[in-house]
């Protein structure tokens, strides 16, 4: 089930969104909306795996086998 959700623009941001929507071959500005909130979400979870990389890389890390080795 959808929820609709309201936002306010200023004019300037609202005829960027136009343009986008326009440019991006986006049907409404609610499909723009959905796949710039995807995309944002996929930068969190690349970040988040970077980071994990990082923390396994400096040896704070442990590799698991089986979901018994999380205990």
């Amino acid at each position: 089930m959808r929820q609709v959700i309201n936002i306010s623009l200023p004019k300037n941001l609202s005829l960027e969104v136009d343009k986008m929507v326009k440019e991006g071959n986006f049907a409404t500005k609610s499909e723009f909306f959905r796949d710039l909130l995807r995309m944002r979400l996929e930068g969190r979870i690349l970040k988040d795996l970077a980071e994990s990389q990082r923390e396994f890389d400096n040896g704070k890390g442990k590799l698991l086998r089986s979901l018994a080795d999380l205990d």
